[in-house]
């Protein structure tokens, strides 16, 4: 039996993962530094937490589901004390591609991050269909790293990456510095950014006395069609005046060397920002 410790466990990340960790084989211990944390882990999946030391004892696995911010001295705090072979679980690339995690060649870093249910997909349950963050209802991808440690460790962090995000339709292997491309690159400072722009734009046009309900029921579902060609989730052609628009609207909106973001010091410097 394979014994984990979750440290955060009463933060909202740290909860979803013990919901999903005590549906399965693990033999799971919690840890959480908040009386409010404490409570809501109890009220939530029913456990009561332990000491620190007392949860690394004897594990094989450690789950860090603290903000970025804390991770490394979260880290540093208990690194020291782990048995040799332990694996260390992060859930974002930002703190261990910033190097904000403790030297020691002697134990695993394993980093995992959820791609989220997509938009497009076929779900038949309700709960599915709801369930936009993951890890309820609707199978979601995860893409994992091995930091450091043995190639068979992989296994090992895959298995409690399938677990905590369940249900997982695929997962899916990359470096740490590729899933910092992925996040914040593509996922933050690309998706979310354009989507609020897209949100500002349709105010504009509530503005001109289009109701608010009637500007968003358009670009929702213009989004939806467009996104699955565009994507190639459907097969279909855009108009003329639709490739148009496209070839005029690109340079108005974006700047020439915007993909600079996908540099690897831009990268470096927007996760420093939030670590």
């Amino acid at each position: 039996m394979t014994n984990v410790a979750v440290f955060g466990a009463g933060g909202k990340m740290g909860v979803r993962c013990s919901l999903n960790l005590a549906k399965t084989s693990f033999n799971v211990s919690h840890v959480e530094v908040s009386e409010v944390g404490r409570a809501r882990l109890k009220d939530a999946v029913g456990v009561d937490c332990v000491d620190a030391d007392v949860a690394i004892k004897d594990a094989d696995v450690v789950l860090l589901a603290v903000p970025d911010t804390a991770i490394g001295v979260v880290a540093k705090g208990i690194v020291d004390k782990l048995n040799p072979g332990t694996m260390v679980v992060i859930l974002d690339a930002a703190a261990p591609f910033a190097g904000h995690l403790p030297e020691r060649e002697d134990i695993t870093y394993f980093v995992t991050h959820p791609c989220h249910p997509m938009i497009f997909h076929n779900e038949e349950t309700e709960a599915a269909r709801l369930d936009r963050f993951g890890g309820v209802a609707h199978p979601q991808g995860v893409v994992n790293a091995l930091m450091q440690g043995p190639e068979e460790h992989y296994a090992v962090g895959d298995e409690i990456a399938k677990a905590i995000y369940a249900p997982v339709r695929t997962t899916y292997r990359v470096t740490v510095e590729q899933m910092a491309y992925l996040e914040p690159g593509l996922s933050e400072t690309v998706c979310a950014s354009l989507l609020v722009v897209m949100k500002q734009a349709m105010d504009e046009v509530v503005k001109t006395g289009v109701s608010e309900e009637c500007a968003k029921d358009f670009l929702l579902g213009h989004m939806n069609i467009l996104g699955a060609v565009i994507f190639g989730v459907q097969e279909g052609q855009f108009s003329d005046a639709c490739n148009k628009a496209i070839e005029f609207g690109i340079p108005a909106l974006m700047k020439d060397d915007w993909k600079s973001v996908f540099e690897r010091d831009e990268i470096m410097e927007s996760i420093k920002r939030i670590t």
